[in-house]
């Protein structure tokens, strides 16, 4: 296996290999924590609403979605920030905004003040994420033009940070829901306070080579890129499929089980693999694959993965038997986001005009994001349509090869 932050293999000695720099070092670190605190909260924030302060389900649907639309849809917006004002500021302020929405979060009882809170909460990550993930791509660029390996590698274990962050949140969370939903988000909002200390200490000022943009007309020329475009479609595709973890999968397991209990484990299964694979999986597709091929070999395994569930439901299965197809389905998906993710995201610096990575690092986001909302509706729709069992999975087999032909030809 590969440490990047040694840029060396394990029990070997490589004198060409070039280290992490500090700064990335940081911002890998940085969405460590980002999760751990996300994650705290936000996975035990339905039961709350529902259970704890009494809303309709109706109420705490919507509220979850604009909590996502506050993020995903607003990462545009962060990301045109950072590349005007610089990384620093946009980070500072998003953490400061994060800690403020928790900390309201935890005491708020009324309707309006959950909205407001969940809409902050969610704007905090629409500042600093893309501003952070916009640095470490132009960072990864810099490491691979110094001789230190494929830019992917970076972005894999700015990955592998994420889900480990993503994987130990929900476990600190739980343990804090012991004593209340409000011990939570107060624990979340320390976190957050952590890492505002940690940036406002470590966190340049000016960071070398990343110029401010002042002048207008970035999303014009946005708009006018074709090949983004494509990639952003592309993306989104995937997203929307890589989102049936949420909707197709859960009423597969209750299918296939009586409940949704054993989701916790396929989650945690998915998890294990990132954490674990992603890396040398990583390693491994930049030395034999180019963006593209990596990226269409990804979207093969998602389609793959919706094909064995559609294969096995007409024999209809259940107990333990019966969630093998989940199971595999579960596999091969994370086995897809592993090529997909990180080739997407060390693609965009190529597709961006210089000074301009901030606002197209947002855009694939939020464009992906939409994608996602308007296709979910239309996922839900099918799965509800009463057609023979496996057509739903034979189409949403369909939308990852679709994005795959929606990929720019040229890397």
């Amino acid at each position: 296996m590969t440490s990047l932050f040694t840029g060396r293999k394990a029990g070997t000695v490589d004198r060409a290999a070039v280290p992490l720099s500090p700064l990335l070092r940081l911002l890998v670190l940085t969405q460590l924590a980002f999760n751990i605190g996300f994650f705290a909260v936000l996975p035990f924030l339905s039961e709350h609403l529902g259970q704890g302060i009494g809303m309709a389900g109706w109420l705490v649907g919507f509220v979850l979605g604009l909590r996502t639309f506050s993020q995903q849809g607003l990462f545009v917006v962060g990301g045109a920030l950072a590349d005007r004002y610089g990384v620093r500021p946009v980070v500072l302020a998003g953490c400061g905004l994060r800690i403020a929405g928790f900390v309201w979060l935890g005491f708020a009882e009324r309707t309006w003040a959950v909205v407001a809170a969940v809409l902050l909460i969610g704007f905090a990550a629409a500042l600093f994420s893309p501003a952070v993930e916009s640095e470490v791509a132009r960072q990864a660029v810099l490491w691979e033009e110094a001789g230190g390996g494929d830019r992917t590698r970076v972005l894999a274990l700015f990955t592998v940070a994420g889900q480990a962050g993503a994987f130990v949140g929900p476990l600190l969370g739980a343990l804090l829901l012991a004593v209340d939903f409000r011990t939570a988000c107060l624990a979340g909002a320390g976190v957050f306070v952590l890492v505002l200390a940690g940036h406002a200490w470590l966190l340049p000022q000016h960071i070398p080579g990343r110029a401010r943009v002042r002048a207008k007309g970035g999303a014009r020329l946005l708009l006018r890129n074709r090949r983004f475009l494509a990639l952003c479609c592309a993306y989104g595709a995937y997203l929307l499929a890589y989102n049936q973890l949420y909707l197709a999968l859960p009423a597969e397991v209750e299918r296939a089980a009586g409940s949704q209990a054993p989701l916790a484990w396929l989650f945690a299964l998915s998890s294990l693999l990132v954490v674990t694979a992603q890396l040398p999986v990583t390693r491994w597709a930049g030395e034999r694959l180019a963006p593209r091929r990596s990226m269409v070999a990804g979207l093969a395994l998602v389609a793959a993965g919706f094909a064995v569930v559609a294969v096995a439901r007409p024999a209809g299965w259940t107990g333990a038997g019966g969630l093998v197809p989940a199971a595999g389905f579960v596999v091969l998906l994370t086995l897809g986001q592993m090529l997909v993710a990180p080739v997407a995201r060390a693609w965009v610096p190529d597709l961006a005009e210089d000074g301009r990575l901030g606002l197209y690092t947002g855009a694939l986001s939020s464009v992906s994001g939409l994608i996602v909302l308007a296709g979910s509706s239309a996922t839900g729709l099918l799965l509800d349509s009463g057609l023979p069992t496996a057509v739903p999975w034979l189409v949403l087999a369909a939308v990852p090869l679709v994005a795959a032909g929606m990929l720019p030809r040229r890397a």
